[in-house]
């Protein structure tokens, strides 16, 4: 199991590495998180995952599987979120207090867990943010219940970037009780610049104090290629050494969803991809991406806040590239319609004459199909086959009003993308586009690194920096 000392600590792409580095070793592996908050999400059999777990499942060479995180957490708003259970939406359960609810649960996520440990040879479990957050331990079951459950061999992981590694670290193992001190067979100091010689004798010092040896450094890596899971890229976007021709402006509203869909935009040569709150951040941007949402309304409201509903119109007014993506989507078109309380009314910003109403009932399917004849500057997807995914509870038409005046827009995915009149401004239901190969050859003729090598190097990485003979000892009975 794989724990850290805050969240960022670098637990999800270590799970992932793990995944792939005992899978290597010809053994049967899956990942597992029992609780994951996380906007971003992937369509499995049965339903929906974290992002995360069905990164690491892919890396374990597994099929992904719904109890592999069978507890996701969306988050709406503050103090809101949609549950999701085993893959579904349970309203129930999003009703709920959050105390309450560990406690219905539990049984499901302890479960699902008894089952990936009886078909597999090896599962690797991640934590969630710290285990000794005190004022929720009697409600946190996705660290140290979950490993006491498991009787989990775990590392404890630590940004030392951060300064304050090794308080951090004897902090958290003093704050746990002694059954649960006994299951941290090593501590990990992730984002390390410099000599590592100068962190004597902290490790050692850290190992008489609690008797857990630091069992890795891992210097800092910023292109290894995995999405992030939690927050947004920044200006290392630029690809290394090659000039940039393509600037990709993606606006991080609040409720942002899937944004790990745009990592094979960093990874393209001579594509940047910047993050953008204000709008002056939109100056000097070729393309500007409304992504996905996990509430459009809200996030809308926040766009028109900041007065970005404005610069994006005027970009696409002087005919720069507009995409929105499913909650991206609905925002472009005219009004958004919510008869049942799912989501929220409001006028949308009119670059598409769309409508959206939004339906109780959540589409979470996978897609492959077809792109049709597209104008202007995205002519180049024009019969383009792809494959990606759809999540979503609005549903998108042509808006009767406005179809009836002749403002119509150009189907080009059979009821799942639109792009008006001058093939500029194009909107599109399906996330991960970018993903498929055939999509980034037509619309830069380059190609990103594969998942199968981002998972190797992730794997190498950590057997070149990991003590001899650690891995092995942490699944040997």
């Amino acid at each position: 199991m794989v724990l850290g000392t805050t969240s960022g600590a670098g637990k999800s792409w270590l799970t992932t590495a793990l995944c792939r580095w005992y899978a290597r070793q010809g053994l049967q592996v899956a990942p597992y998180k029992a609780q994951n908050m996380s906007n971003n999400a992937r369509v499995v059999a049965g339903g929906e995952i974290g992002s995360a777990q069905y990164f690491q499942a892919l890396a374990a060479n597994a099929v992904p599987d719904v109890r592999m995180n069978p507890l996701l957490l969306k988050p709406e708003a503050d103090t809101r979120s949609q549950v999701v259970l085993l893959g579904q939406v349970d309203e129930a359960l999003s009703r709920m207090a959050w105390r309450g609810r560990s406690a219905s649960v539990w049984p499901v996520v302890a479960q699902a867990l008894d089952e990936l440990m009886a078909e597999n040879d090896v599962v690797v479990i991640e934590g969630a943010g710290s285990p000794a957050e005190i004022n929720l331990k009697d409600s946190d079951i996705v660290n140290m219940r979950t490993a006491l459950h498991a009787r989990a061999r775990c590392l404890l992981v630590t940004d030392i970037d951060r300064g304050g590694a090794f308080a951090h670290l004897y902090g958290t193992w003093a704050m746990l009780p002694p059954e649960e001190q006994a299951l941290i067979h090593g501590f990990v100091l992730n984002k390390f610049r410099g000599d590592a010689a100068l962190l004597a004798p902290g490790p050692q010092m850290l190992q008489d104090l609690t008797g857990v040896p630091t069992v890795a450094t891992l210097p800092m890596w910023w292109q290894h290629g995995l999405p992030e899971e939690d927050g947004v890229f920044d200006d290392r976007s630029t690809a290394a050494g090659r000039t940039v021709h393509t600037t990709v402006a993606i606006v991080a509203y609040p409720r942002i969803s899937n944004l790990d869909e745009f990592q094979p935009l960093k990874n393209v040569p001579g594509v940047r991809v910047k993050w953008v709150r204000h709008p002056a951040e939109l100056a000097g941007a070729d393309w500007v991406v409304l992504p996905g949402s996990k509430h459009t309304s809200s996030d809308l409201a926040w766009l028109r806040a900041q007065g970005l509903d404005q610069a994006v119109t005027a970009h696409a007014q002087r005919g720069g590239q507009v995409l929105g993506i499913c909650g991206g989507l609905q925002m472009l078109g005219e009004a958004l319609i919510d008869p049942y309380g799912i989501d929220g009314n409001g006028p949308g910003l009119g670059l598409l004459p769309l409508a959206t109403v939004f339906e109780p009932q959540k589409t979470v399917r996978h897609w492959q199909g077809a792109f049709g004849t597209l104008v202007g500057h995205w002519t180049a997807l024009s019969g383009v086959s792809a494959a990606g995914y759809e999540i979503h509870h609005g549903q998108t038409a042509q808006h009767p009003a406005l179809a009836a005046a002749g403002d119509v827009a150009v189907e080009v995915l059979q009821g799942l993308g639109w792009q008006n009149g001058a093939g500029n401004v194009l909107g599109v239901y399906v996330h991960g586009l970018f993903e498929d190969s055939r999509v980034l050859a037509a619309l830069f003729g380059a190609q990103a690194p594969s998942l199968n090598s981002v998972f190797d190097g992730l794997a190498d990485f950590v057997h070149t920096h990991m003590g001899p003979g650690v891995l092995h000892r942490l699944v040997q009975d």
